[in-house]
């Protein structure tokens, strides 16, 4: 999947591992799944849009949205809960913090995943990752997650691209290496896993996302 060199091969085995379970053709693996969402919606470009969501969701969603220059849109439901992925819609991004199983990934789509928090499938304490299968995204999300580096030493690096510090540490990609374990059976047959749903307050209300 690239050249990672040194530390960063662990990072860049543990994004396989999600690859190989997750059915995405690319992973990139970051600190936590809101600057997932941050750099999705950035490389689409929403600065600008309307991007609709759940009104009920997690509180960093609309902030995301709003970070990359989009405008928060709220959808209503009857129901105080939310469960599984949804898309923010008017991208391709996809907030999949509350579903983690086998083969999930979703052609042509920028799937970001949650491992932080108690209730998540794959539990690191803290991180996320995007699941792609564009090319160039992937390119770019690797060197933007990293203050626009490349996996090198920062001597030997030709900057020439903007960027965030976002990245995965490698002592959580080796702990998920191991943690990635428990979705396969004894025969390493890939097991599949429910959707969470989680109760979340109506944030249509509060003046701040509009």
């Amino acid at each position: 999947m690239g050249m990672a060199v040194g530390v960063h091969r662990i990072t860049e085995d543990f994004e396989k591992a999600l690859c190989d379970y997750t059915g995405a053709k690319y992973a990139i693996a970051v600190d936590n799944q809101s600057n997932a969402l941050f750099l999705s919606l950035s490389y689409e470009g929403v600065n600008g849009k309307e991007i609709y969501i759940p009104a009920r969701t997690y509180p960093s969603v609309p902030c995301e949205i709003i970070r990359a220059g989009g405008k928060v849109k709220f959808i209503q439901s009857n129901r105080e809960t939310l469960k599984g992925a949804y898309q923010l819609i008017g991208s391709k991004t996809w907030d999949s913090a509350l579903r983690f199983t086998f083969n999930m990934y979703i052609p042509d789509t920028f799937m970001c995943i949650s491992f932080t928090g108690a209730y998540k499938h794959l539990k690191l304490s803290k991180g996320g990752a995007i699941l792609t299968d564009n090319h160039d995204a992937y390119l770019w999300f690797k060197r933007s997650r990293f203050s626009g580096r490349r996996e090198c030493s920062y001597f030997d690096d030709n900057f020439d691209m903007l960027g965030i510090n976002c990245y995965m540490m490698p002592e959580l990609a080796a702990r998920g290496l191991l943690l990635i374990q428990q979705f396969y059976d004894s025969n390493n047959n890939p097991k599949s896993n429910e959707d969470i749903e989680l109760p979340y307050p109506d944030l249509s209300k509060f003046e701040v996302y509009k």
